[in-house]
């Protein structure tokens, strides 16, 4: 059969992951925790552990190690205060933070009201699931990965936008965050459990993607070599 091409990996670059960040610490200085994600900690625990939408917003403080400085990434049983959730592809990961992003994760639960077992859910979200649509049965299992917050792409994309980033979506975070492990010396096995992929296909089709620095390395080697052979033979220095 003749090989279909493969569609491009969109990433972040670099000076567009601060920009971002600058717009989301913008966006959340405006912000109302009743009403609205704190965009800045949760694109920063993404670029940080690629973690997918979904991952991230049935994350409960429970899966927060703050000693350790891990977060994981558990499913979730139909409670009093938790609604039933299942990971995508693996039962159970933990994923490492760094001190900064602790620090983040604790000023951000000294904000919140008692009560609260979500992180990123904001309270009068977790209120109106809890209250309205969990007691007239409208909450349902496919809701937990798509409905647990309102307009996150529009927000997103307001950020987007801000940040001067014409095209992008929040998985092109994980995206990012799984090409940088790459381009950080991280072996494909240690990629794929981080990542909670059930097989290397995954990676290979989709995350694998070439960094920056590889175009520029590969530019300084040609430039180089071609110099080298120009000179030999007499023609003007490049």
């Amino acid at each position: 059969m003749p090989k279909s091409p493969k569609k491009k990996v969109n990433i972040y670059a670099d000076v567009q992951c601060q920009r971002m960040l600058k717009a989301a610490l913008e966006y959340t200085a405006k912000w109302n925790p009743k009403t609205s994600v704190k965009w800045d900690l949760i694109i920063t625990v993404a670029l940080a552990t690629a973690m997918r939408r979904a991952e991230l917003l049935n994350c409960t403080w429970a899966d927060v190690d703050f000693d350790a400085q891990t977060i994981e990434v558990n499913p979730k049983e139909n409670t009093k205060d938790t609604w039933e959730w299942h990971i995508k592809d693996t039962d159970h990961r933990t994923l490492p933070l760094t001190e900064e992003i602790v620090q983040m994760l604790v000023d951000h639960q000294a904000q919140q009201p008692e009560g609260y077992p979500y992180v990123f859910v904001p309270t009068a979200r977790y209120d109106y699931i809890q209250n309205v649509l969990r007691p007239k049965g409208k909450w349902i299992l496919v809701d937990t990965s798509m409905k647990v917050v309102n307009n996150l792409r529009r927000q997103f994309n307001k950020i987007l936008r801000k940040a001067g980033i014409k095209k992008g979506t929040f998985h092109d975070i994980r995206r990012t965050a799984i090409t940088m492990w790459f381009a950080n010396g991280m072996s494909e096995h240690d990629v794929m459990v981080l990542a909670g992929y059930s097989s290397f296909a995954t990676i290979h089709e989709f995350y694998i993607a070439v960094a920056d620095d590889l175009i520029h390395r590969a530019r300084v080697a040609t430039a180089q070599g071609l110099r080298q052979k120009l000179v030999r033979f007499g023609t003007p220095p490049l």
